[in-house]
């Protein structure tokens, strides 16, 4: 899971200039965060990890910090495909 976690700490970096951010912060009260960058950061994580986020894993829960953006992938990838 560390490349899952560089990636995402990598693409948030990036939006996240001269702050260091914790893999425990909560990215939505720090303020930097807008609609567009949720969108942005929904597309990075279908991209990058070849998974499917569906309406129903829409909750900030999933997308708040470094630490549950890793662990939602993590369940997303663990989940079979249906054939």
């Amino acid at each position: 899971m560390t490349d899952v976690k560089a990636k995402i700490t990598e693409f948030l970096a990036g939006h996240f200039k001269n702050h260091d951010l914790a893999d425990d912060e909560d990215i939505f009260a720090s303020g930097y965060v807008n609609s567009l960058f949720v969108m942005q950061l929904v597309l990075m994580i279908e991209r990058e990890f070849a998974i499917t986020v569906e309406d129903e894993d829409l909750d900030f829960a999933n997308f708040r910090s470094v630490n549950a953006l890793v662990d939602f992938v993590s369940r997303k990838r663990a989940v079979p495909v249906a054939s």
